[in-house]
């Protein structure tokens, strides 16, 4: 009976062992998930950060864009307001000398 004993204390040598096993595998199996847990969590998270950056910079250009919009057009009328009183300040300092040229062309006869 001996040996039976031995035999029977193997088997429940075996069965401890193979619970412990069992459990270590578990264990492992459940920080690996809280694992990927974590990492899905993380990526999230900066994929979160990412796009509101993103967003930010892009209404931050969006708003500079429209800015600039309406600076140009200042800009431009005030460019294209004096032009015209360049050209009207020219007009009126030559309109005497063409009116006397285009008179005494038109006065005079060529024989």
């Amino acid at each position: 009976m001996d040996g039976g004993n031995r035999g029977q204390n193997g088997i429940q040598l075996l069965l401890t062992a193979e619970q412990e096993a069992q459990q270590i595998v578990n264990a492992a199996r459940n920080a690996k998930l809280a694992r990927l847990k974590q990492a899905k969590e993380e990526a999230e998270r900066e994929v979160t950060e990412f796009r509101a950056q993103m967003e930010a910079d892009y209404q931050r250009k969006l708003t500079e864009s429209s800015g600039d919009s309406g600076a140009n057009v200042k800009r431009l009328e005030k460019e294209t307001d004096e032009k015209i009183q360049h050209l009207q300040t020219e007009a009126d300092r030559i309109s005497l000398d063409v009116v006397e040229m285009l008179l005494k062309h038109i006065t005079s006869v060529k024989y």
